[in-house]
Parts: C-alpha cells; structure tokens; sequence
C-alpha cells in the first residue's frame, strides 16, 4: 500500500500573502479613519508614550488659558468701569468748582448740589454693577484676583480697589457752600487720583494676562504641532498606500485561485 501526502506550496504561499495584504489594508484603513499613524501602544510604544504626555501637557496649557480668559473679562469689566468713574470725577469737579464761587445764588447751588448727587448715585451703581460672574473688583470688600498663567502656578495679580463715592471719600461732600464746595474739590482731586491710579494697575495686569495668553498660544501650537508630527498620518500616503494594497490584494486572491486550480488540472490528466 503507498500512502499519498496531499500538498500544495503554491496555495500555502499565496493563501499567506492574502493574509499579510488583509493586514497591511486593515492598519492602512485605520490610519485613513483616524489620521494618525500611532493609534496605541503596539503601533510604536515609545512614540504613543511621548505623544500622551504631550497630549497632556496640552491639555494643562488649555485649562490655563480658560483662566486667563476669565481673568481678562474680569479686569476688562473692571477697567471700563474705573474709566467711567474716573469721568464722573471729573464731571463732579466742574460742578464743584462752580459751585465755589461766592456770591453763587441759592437755586443754582442748589442745582449744582443735585447734579453732584446724581453724580455720586451714577458712580455707586457702576460699581456695585461692574461683575463678570461673581467678581467684582471695584466694590467694597472686593478682594484681589488672582489669575492663574502657568502649570507651575504662574500668577497674575489684579488689585482690586473701592471706587464707591465712599471708598473714594467724596460720599459726604456737599456743594451748599462755597466753603464746603471748595473742600469738595480738594476731596475730589484726591478720588481722582485714587481711580487713575486704579484704571492704571487695572492695565499693567491685562498687559500682563494678554502676553502670558500669547505665551500661551504660541506654546500650544508648537505642541499640538509637535504631536502631530509624532502621530499624525500623511493621507495622500496611507491613501496611495490603500490603492496598491487594494491591488495587491485582487492579485493574491487570483493567484491563490490558480494555486488551488492546479491539483485539479494535474488529476483531470489521469481521468
């Protein structure tokens, strides 16, 4: 009795190019689907380590930004209305100033003495109303802000400041007088003094915010520029790499449908 040993190398051959070529359609097709080239660990393990720790970084980068964005809103609202009351100041003044003038009669220093009390009531209600969210820095008790810029705990300080009539001091001001309406100058210039130099602290601090919110962008792009270099796909490549898998494939298939035709051809010669 012989034994026979039924084999076909050729089938075997092709049968595993077919699978190799499934394979290499299967990781092609994902780079396609999601962009990038390194979607986990087994793509390359050192570069997926390298890219979440970017990725982290990344992240910590945009939750700062959130904040100097809020911490820009914040001294915005308060820089607007400092210069508002600084206005009103100087409105105030001229009605002080008027109002010192002896010999002024009793309706007009009347006048004069409404005027500046609308002024005062104008400049308490733009304080108690100048809040962005919870934050007021202009009114009484505010306390300062601080505004973080960095992972490491980077801080910008915005000082805040009373600019009510009475944390300026001009709340019991009166014009009934010349004598008292002259004092009121004098309480005036120093409010004034004291709101400039509040709208200014308030601009050295958004000076500061917006060149660390730069920092902060220029930063972010070269990492999400460098992740991408890591991880990111070319896909004109990954799609001219698909064409030729593609073929590659309809050629294995049909060469593997030869292999396997071929015992038949041989076994129909002894029929």
């Amino acid at each position: 009795m012989v034994n026979s040993i039924n084999t076909n190398p050729g089938a075997a051959a092709g049968l595993q190019q077919v699978h190799k070529t499934s394979t290499f359609l299967e990781k092609t097709q994902e780079r396609i689907a999601t962009g990038k080239k390194v979607n986990s660990p087994k793509d390359d393990a050192a570069i997926y380590a390298i890219a979440q720790q970017l990725t982290g970084d990344l992240a910590g980068a945009a939750a700062v930004r959130g904040n100097l964005a809020f911490g820009e809103a914040a001294t915005s609202v308060a820089t607007t209305a400092g210069t508002a009351i600084s206005d009103l100041l100087i409105e105030a003044k001229g009605k002080a100033v008027q109002a010192a003038q002896p010999g002024l009669d009793a309706a007009s220093s009347q006048a004069l003495q409404n005027d500046f009390a609308q002024i005062t009531a104008q400049i308490d209600s733009i304080a108690q109303a100048a809040s962005f969210g919870s934050t007021n820095l202009v009114k009484p008790g505010s306390q300062n802000l601080d505004v973080v810029a960095g992972e490491n705990g980077e801080k910008v300080t915005v000082q805040a400041a009373d600019l009510t009539s009475n944390g300026l001091g001009i709340s019991g001001a009166s014009l009934a007088t010349p004598a008292q309406a002259q004092n009121a100058v004098t309480s005036i210039d120093t409010a004034l003094k004291s709101a400039n130099s509040a709208v200014a602290n308030f601009g050295t601090a958004a000076r500061s915010i917006e060149t660390n919110t730069t920092l902060n962008t220029q930063m972010s792009d070269t990492l999400k520029q460098g992740i991408g270099n890591l991880v990111d796909a070319d896909l004109g490549q990954e799609s001219a790499k698909l064409l030729a898998g593609q073929v590659r494939q309809r050629l294995g298939i049909q060469s593997l449908s030869i292999a396997n035709s071929a015992p038949r051809n041989i076994a129909s010669l002894f029929e």
